[in-house]
């Protein structure tokens, strides 16, 4: 019989996720969504914080669209200002992360809008998009997420309903 006792252990604690965030993260980001979208009259966001590993990423922590960008929230959509990307990167370099995704919520469905598809948070190819419906109201199941990778050049690919829950881990 060929297998290794720590390689199955190592797969049972850590699965082989695309991405994966503690429950602990997770349920204050959405919390912090929830607030931010002053109890869901507008949309809100946040960007995703952490570290990858080859293709792997691993969020650990988020920063609120509004906490950058005041005034991004103003009009009921997200609308963030390029301007304030350098006030990120400083946050970033002081916690030693990186922006590894965003997310953002949407009053219904989890369906990229136009402007989500034209103009990615982060431009760069390989960046994850979360979308959240109902403006985050509980219960948020993978299933109910809207996940996109950005493959440059304004393509995105959908990461479908049936592979969600193995694409995203949320645990320890």
């Amino acid at each position: 019989m060929n297998f290794s006792i720590p390689v199955i252990i190592s797969r049972l604690i850590a699965p082989r996720h695309e991405m994966s965030c503690s429950w602990r993260v997770w349920c204050r980001l959405l919390q912090g969504l929830r607030e931010r979208g002053r109890r869901a009259t507008r949309e809100s966001g946040a960007f995703l914080l952490g570290f990858r590993v080859g293709r792997r990423v691993r969020v650990v922590d988020f920063i609120l669209y509004d906490d950058v960008d005041p005034h991004c929230l103003d009009t009921g959509i997200v609308q963030f200002n390029g301007a304030h990307f350098g006030a990120l990167w400083k946050i970033c370099e002081k916690r030693k992360l990186a922006v590894v995704a965003d997310i953002h919520v949407h009053p219904c469905g989890v369906g990229q809008s136009d402007s989500d598809r034209a103009y990615p948070m982060i431009s760069r190819a390989g960046h994850l998009a979360l979308i959240v419906g109902n403006y985050a109201a509980a219960p948020v199941t993978r299933r109910e997420l809207g996940i996109y990778k950005y493959r440059g050049s304004k393509k995105w690919e959908i990461v479908g309903p049936r592979f969600r829950k193995r694409f995203l881990h949320i645990g320890l």
